[in-house]
């Protein structure tokens, strides 16, 4: 491989890895912080919710 292309492929996957990370992070921690546990766990009636959003 061409020493340039080489560089350019590493500085792309760099960059890519660097913006689905934070992305990643904030969906894995967000979602189980909302649902009260994680999605497909058994979870108690009174650990959901029921109020009326307006």
């Amino acid at each position: 491989m061409h020493p340039a292309l080489q560089l350019f492929a590493r500085q792309y996957l760099g960059v890519i890895f660097a913006t689905l990370l934070p992305v990643l992070v904030v969906t894995f921690l967000s979602i189980p912080l909302n649902l009260n546990g994680h999605p497909g766990e058994a979870r108690i009636i009174n650990a959901t919710t029921y109020f009326h959003l307006t």
